[in-house]
């Protein structure tokens, strides 16, 4: 909106100081801190308004007991990233973009399935919330529209249904007709990944931060014909626009962050973890960089796989032995580091320290390519 406003003063009168707002870096700086601004003004007077409404985060009987003193605090918090993130990108974004708008309208589509999923367990209290195979069809919804759009949109670059292999060079992967049902796959897995991330303070969250600010140098990169060249990457014209939109994240991630972290005064509920973890799905689709996501989301796709050898190995043993036995004390896994006694903000840390090493080798593949 402001974006548009200024390329028409620029174009139309030649301001000066109008043609800054063409620069994608100065505009996804303005979008981090317009992000980060709303984000600490808004939080504290929507946290408010949730402890009024008693929309609190009910007891869990299959977590940790010491999660038990949690119950009650505000959820939905969610909410207040989406607001962070969106404002921002409606101001500095190119939002004609095939890109804006398809990381945009998958982002708020995914946060509306995590909304209806909290708003049915904190304010009607049913006890699951939206039962698991309408949030699937929702999640389901949201990979075919971004899979189809992207099949048959001419935006690509002729790179449509291609990604790019990481550490080897000149080597592509073409999904073919199997696209569609990779991007389904994929927003599902996303989006679910950092729903069962998050299960301590400020673990989901931060995460996702130290995980988009890599996601920002791998977008800009792959919009900029020189850059893209040198590391011999699929070359997508426009991509970079996806920057300002994660700066607005990063910002958002921030400020919700400053409430989120132990003891965390709100929690963002599925109406933030799906979103977030759609759009990180979403994000590496649109540039390509689908391969990359289990390196890159390491700790989420970790915290995916605890919980589903868990629940396999139970099955498996007492369907064997009449007796279900688990590998960990409890999944996902970060539940079972608490179990062996690690203090939350340890735990916490520590997982930040490895996605932060898990993003410096994810930027590294692009130059070994």
């Amino acid at each position: 909106m402001l974006y548009h406003l200024f390329d028409y003063l620029h174009r139309a009168f030649n301001i000066p100081g109008t043609g800054m707002f063409h620069y994608l870096t100065f505009r996804s700086a303005l979008a981090a801190i317009t992000a980060l601004l709303i984000s600490l003004y808004f939080g504290p007077k929507f946290i408010k308004k949730l402890q009024i409404m008693q929309i609190g985060e009910a007891k869990k009987a299959d977590g940790p007991k010491s999660h038990w003193s949690k119950a009650g605090t505000p959820t939905m918090g969610g909410i207040i990233v989406l607001v962070s993130i969106f404002v921002p990108v409606l101001f500095w974004a190119e939002m004609k973009s095939t890109y804006i708008l398809l990381i945009t309208v998958g982002t708020l589509l995914l946060g509306a399935v995590g909304f209806l999923d909290d708003y049915l367990k904190v304010v009607r209290k049913f006890p699951n919330g939206l039962i698991a195979r309408y949030k699937l069809l929702g999640q389901f919804i949201v990979g075919l529209l971004i899979g189809c759009v992207i099949y048959f949109s001419h935006d690509f670059n002729n790179a449509n249904t291609l990604t790019t292999i990481p550490f080897l060079k000149s080597m592509n992967l073409d999904f073919g007709i199997f696209y569609i049902p990779a991007v389904i796959f994929i927003v599902t897995a996303t989006s679910n990944a950092v729903n069962l991330t998050d299960g301590l303070d400020g673990l989901a969250i931060g995460l996702m931060t130290i995980t988009m600010l890599a996601m920002a140098v791998i977008c800009y990169v792959t919009g900029n014909a020189i850059y893209s060249k040198y590391l011999n990457l699929i070359f997508l014209p426009g991509s970079g626009e996806l920057v300002v939109v994660i700066a607005a994240m990063v910002g958002a991630g921030l400020g919700f962050l400053w409430f989120n972290s132990y003891p965390a005064q709100v929690f963002m509920g599925d109406t933030g973890s799906l979103a977030l973890g759609g759009a990180f799905g979403i994000l590496a689709i649109l540039v390509k960089k689908e391969l990359m996501i289990p390196i890159l989301g390491g700790v989420f796709f970790m915290e995916t796989l605890s919980s589903i050898i868990q629940r396999m190995y139970f099955k498996y043993t007492k369907k064997r032995y009449g007796e279900g036995k688990r590998v960990f004390k409890m999944a996902p896994i970060h539940h079972h580091f608490e179990l062996l006694g690690w203090p939350e903000p340890k735990i916490v840390v520590r997982f930040y320290i490895i996605g932060i090493i898990l993003a410096i080798i994810s930027l590294a593949s692009l130059k070994i390519r």
